[in-house]
């Protein structure tokens, strides 16, 4: 069960209800706090962790949450906890990784009205939200949208426009992004950077809420929307001044079984130039599918040389969630 957590905002920073016109108590009680136990033999166990801690968001009336994909990824249990303490199981009923989401049917009555879902197509630097984790006003914060740009993860995630918002929030996996008229925005995935070093340009990366509606009948029939799987390569990528360079690799995974080591550069992706995580996985997925051949030019110790890496689905390395 979740752990208890006795922090909150400072109050000039939380929401309030006379600021809004929709019923703010309503609104953050659909926010639950989420704990997921991972196998210790898990694939992600050793760099996501077996306890996991964050949020989810309410979004069916029969207990469907929505959730960022890294909590529950192989997970054996999962627990939610509302607003007012009453705590059920859950179960993984889907995980699309091009966009990072999850979904996790609770087992039990929550008795928390759903967050109705809106767009945040019309979002614009400077506009004011909310950004609420599982806990009520005490764990929301009053934030405003600071860029809406693409962003690259070197674990091969790319989203062509994330939402970025400020100040950032603490317990930031899968807390809920509202808007002013109180619906759903975006699932919260990341702290970032967004000053150049200063402690106060830290800040939240949002996945757009608008990225589920296309996948989500697919993700409850299927448990998964990414169909066929994307190439993937279990190479830890990371931009520097060098250019594209390898950082980690997934243990067993494909880039790893073809001698790929941490250290080498990127330079070619069958045969064209790559600048950038973001040119490096489009390149790559245009390739075509899982289990396709990729063919990389690396550099090594003032080397220059090509690997073939035969490409894999990522979602054949995981656990696989089951009820028990």
């Amino acid at each position: 069960m979740p752990k208890k957590q006795d922090w909150e905002f400072p109050a000039t920073v939380q929401p309030k209800s006379e600021d809004v016109a929709f019923d703010l108590k309503k609104a953050l009680s659909a926010v639950v706090g989420l704990r997921a136990e991972v196998p210790e033999d898990a694939f992600t166990a050793d760099t996501l962790g077996t306890e996991r801690d964050g949020n989810g968001v309410v979004i069916g009336t029969g207990g469907l949450v929505l959730t960022i994909g890294y909590l529950v990824t192989e997970a054996e249990a999962i627990w939610l906890t509302t607003n007012s303490g009453t705590a059920v199981p859950g179960h993984v009923v889907g995980y699309d990784q091009p966009t990072g989401f999850g979904l996790v049917q609770a087992l039990g009555q929550l008795d928390v009205p759903p967050l109705v879902r809106g767009s945040s197509r019309g979002l614009s630097p400077g506009d004011p939200v909310i950004f609420a984790g599982h806990g009520g006003r005490r764990h929301a914060v009053k934030a405003q949208v600071v860029a809406k740009r693409e962003f690259a993860g070197y674990w091969e995630y790319l989203l062509d426009e994330a939402i970025f918002t400020a100040p950032a929030h603490p317990h930031w996996g899968g807390a809920a992004l509202i808007g002013m008229d109180g619906k759903l925005l975006g699932i919260g995935s990341l702290l970032v950077q967004e000053g150049e070093g200063e402690a106060d340009g830290q800040g939240n990366m949002i996945v757009p809420i608008d990225l589920l509606e296309p996948i989500l009948d697919k993700l409850l029939k299927y448990g998964r929307a990414d169909l066929p799987p994307r190439p993937w390569l279990g190479m830890y990528t990371m931009e520097s001044q060098e250019g594209l360079v390898v950082a980690n690799l997934a243990r067993g995974g494909p880039a790893s079984r073809a001698q790929v080591k941490a250290g080498d550069r990127v330079v070619e992706v069958a045969g064209e130039p790559v600048e950038g995580l973001a040119s490096l996985f489009r390149r790559i997925w245009s390739l075509g599918p899982a289990g396709t051949d990729i063919p990389l030019t690396l550099a090594r110790e003032g080397d220059t040389f090509e690997v073939r890496i035969r490409s894999a689905d990522r979602n054949d390395f995981l656990k696989k969630p089951h009820l028990h």
